[in-house]
């Protein structure tokens, strides 16, 4: 596994995203174990999309208009029904919800998933990435990419509970203020909708 594999996974991991949104919204709202759950989520919902590079789903999402169009508008949508959700306070900054059940803890990682099982450019993004860093005719090229696979998904993991027990440690100050939760809920839904607006008119 190259060095430019994991400086390229770490800049990609790092950038900010849904799952990264997500999960600063759980943890600002809902507190720091909450946001281990959403960090889990998002890392988990990575996995089909890994799944279908590697037996060749992800080039038919490549190639068919519909399939792709299918997904994305899907994704689409649930983007901006989490955004209508934080606006309405029901949502990933619902400061009133129970999170130290079972029931709520798995709606928070469920929610984290379908965000990036929605995403059909993750799916694309896989097909071209990984191969990049596989060398060619050693025989082990799976192995390699699903090697390459585990690394970002640990990566992604990581990165985002960080995020996540930052986010949680700001909102015990931050929110605080009915004002600052105010302004932080419709920043964090103009967030969602602008990231469904993106994908809506994302190109395959």
């Amino acid at each position: 596994m190259s060095l430019e594999f994991l400086i390229a996974a770490f800049v990609v991991v790092l950038a900010p995203g849904t799952g990264v949104v997500y999960t600063v919204a759980v943890g600002l709202g809902k507190g720091r174990r909450a946001s281990l759950a959403a960090a889990f989520g998002c890392t988990l919902g990575i996995l089909p999309a890994i799944l279908a590079s590697l037996i060749g789903l992800s080039a038919l999402m490549h190639t068919s208009a519909l399939i792709f169009q299918a997904v994305k508008f899907a994704g689409v949508a649930y983007l901006l029904y989490l955004a209508w959700q934080t606006l309405k306070d029901s949502g990933p900054m619902d400061l009133k919800a129970e999170t130290g059940g079972r029931t709520g803890v798995f709606g928070i990682a469920v929610t984290g998933m379908l965000i990036n099982v929605l995403n059909p450019k993750l799916t694309v993004f896989f097909l071209a990435f990984l191969p990049q860093f596989v060398t060619p005719g050693t025989g082990h090229e799976i192995g390699q990419m699903l090697a390459m696979s585990a690394v970002f998904m640990a990566m992604t993991f990581v990165v985002f509970v960080v995020y996540g027990q930052f986010a949680d440690a700001v909102g015990e100050r931050v929110l605080k203020s009915d004002r600052m939760l105010t302004w932080m809920r419709r920043s964090i839904a103009a967030t969602f909708a602008a990231f469904g607006a993106r994908l809506a008119f994302a190109e395959r």
